[in-house]
């Protein structure tokens, strides 16, 4: 099993020089990739730019690019720089956010997602092969019938002879599409102990599509808190886990809601989501239950994250890809040097 750190979004808590370093250091620890992250602030493709700039081994991965806020030719064409600013290094990351952000920051109906990441993806990989674009889809049409539109291809190539694209999917349909056409899957809050009902669906979707799964990368991003205090160490992660599963959409609809559900949380989760929607986040946070945090994250004493990270690897995960929680640029750097420790020791 390989490491892979996510640096998130920029803003929170690091300056760029301290991110950097940071990524130098995992690099330095081997780690396989950084990972970063946009919703309604830093985007993606600029953070990953600085990052390959310095440094010269680790990959640099999207995780993700959001579908609603770039065209296909778009996504594309940043891979493509991307790839070549970092000489071959980039893994391209995409989904579709959420509706909130879908609807009311980019402007982009969050309607038909299963087909339109189908055919995101199938415009992707065309313009990435330096095709001309034509494609006639329930939801791309390129170039535009009625207009002067001209089908172009893509004017740079790429390093790479393709570009591996990861699906960030937590759905059941969403994974058995992964499955079937990405080369890579970036599922949030995975518990080790459900994974094989994850790998049924990644199985079936590539069964559709008369393809092997060897190769495929399963890249979970875990938050990560060492501490000899274990419930200091969980209480860190019930902000995030609190924000995801009660706020990160609406009553009738969230994604990690009805993950947890799937876990066997459905009451907990119910009540973590009305609490946070009324407005009590505090004691939202506060119900999240320890075993969940137990199953979803790395947070406690030593012992107990190796541990962890032995179920993640017993379970299939090829890159587990670690979000450090730490209070100081220090305590950051120490934690991606300890896991890489507890790695090697697996």
């Amino acid at each position: 099993m390989k490491l892979g750190v996510n640096i998130g979004y920029w803003g929170l808590g690091l300056t760029s020089e301290q991110q950097l370093e940071l990524v130098k250091e995992a690099e330095a620890a081997d780690y396989s990739i950084v990972w970063a992250a946009e919703a309604y602030g830093s985007d993606a493709a600029s953070v990953l730019g600085w990052l390959a700039a310095g440094t010269s081994k680790i990959d640099i991965g999207s995780a993700i690019f959001q579908m609603p806020a770039r065209t296909p030719a778009m996504t594309a064409m940043t891979a493509a720089t991307l790839d070549q600013l970092s000489n071959g290094r980039f893994r391209m990351g995409i989904g579709p956010s959420g509706p909130q952000v879908s609807e009311g920051w980019h402007g982009v109906r969050f309607a038909k997602q299963m087909q339109r990441t189908r055919e995101y993806v199938d415009v992707l990989r065309m313009a990435l092969a330096r095709e001309r674009v034509v494609y006639d889809g329930e939801t791309i049409t390129l170039p535009l019938p009625d207009g002067p539109g001209k089908a172009l291809k893509l004017t740079i190539g790429t390093v790479q002879e393709e570009i591996p694209i990861y699906l960030a999917a937590i759905g059941p349909n969403n994974v058995s599409l992964t499955g079937e056409i990405a080369d890579g899957w970036l599922p949030i809050m995975l518990s080790p102990e459900h994974i094989d009902d994850f790998k049924r669906l990644l199985d079936e979707g590539a069964a559709k599509s008369g393809r092997s799964l060897e190769g495929f990368d399963i890249a979970p991003s875990v938050s990560v808190r060492i501490d000899d205090d274990l419930e200091a160490a969980r209480d860190t992660m019930r902000p995030f886990l609190g924000l995801y599963i009660g706020g990160m959409g609406s009553k009738k609809k969230n994604f990690y809601t009805a993950l947890v559900s799937r876990y066997g949380f459905e009451e907990q989760a119910g009540r973590v989501q009305d609490l946070y929607l009324d407005g009590h986040k505090e004691e939202a946070c506060a119900a999240i239950p320890d075993e969940l945090i137990d199953m979803v994250s790395l947070a406690g004493p030593i012992d107990h994250i190796r541990e962890r990270m032995r179920a993640f690897k017993e379970a299939g995960v090829t890159t587990l890809s670690t979000t450090p929680i730490a209070f100081s640029p220090e305590e950051r750097v120490e934690q991606v040097r300890t896991l890489a420790r507890l790695r090697d020791e697996l």
